[in-house]
This record gives C-alpha cells, structure tokens and sequence, in this order.
C-alpha cells in the first residue's frame, strides 16, 4: 500500500465503529463494479474447486491449526 493509503487507513482507523462499517460497505460496493484480473479469477476458480470437492466429500476439511503445523513439518524437512 502507498504511503497515502496508509495515511488514509489511519484516519479510518479513528472514526467510530460505525462510520468505519458504513466507508467499509461503500468501499466494497465500488470493487463490484471492476473486473477481476486473471490471477483474481483463477483464485475464484479454485475456491469453487475445493468447495465442490469438498461438498462432494472427495476431499477433507481440517482446521488452520492443523495446516500449519502441516506445512512447518514439511519445512522442517
């Protein structure tokens, strides 16, 4: 993030919980209105993938505790 974004992000950070939900909200509802690059897509590709996989149960759900003890074990190899 640019040093003006982060300006900005701190100011947000002060107003109070509401104002901040309501910027969040609008902020949001302006990105619905561009389009994903190709990374972006191919990440949504994916996470429908797992997800139909894993409704199908051709794949297991395990918990964030557990993937990264997982993937310290394989580090540590």
């Amino acid at each position: 993030m640019t040093l003006h974004a982060l300006a900005i992000e701190k100011q947000a950070r002060k107003l109070p919980a509401v104002e901040r939900e309501r910027l969040a909200e609008r902020l949001l509802a302006q990105m619905e209105d561009e389009s994903l690059t190709a990374v972006d897509e191919a990440w949504v590709a994916e996470a429908e993938r797992r997800f139909s996989a894993l409704k199908r149960k051709k794949t297991k759900a395990f918990s964030a505790s557990r993937a990264v003890a997982d993937i310290r074990k394989e580090l540590r190899r």
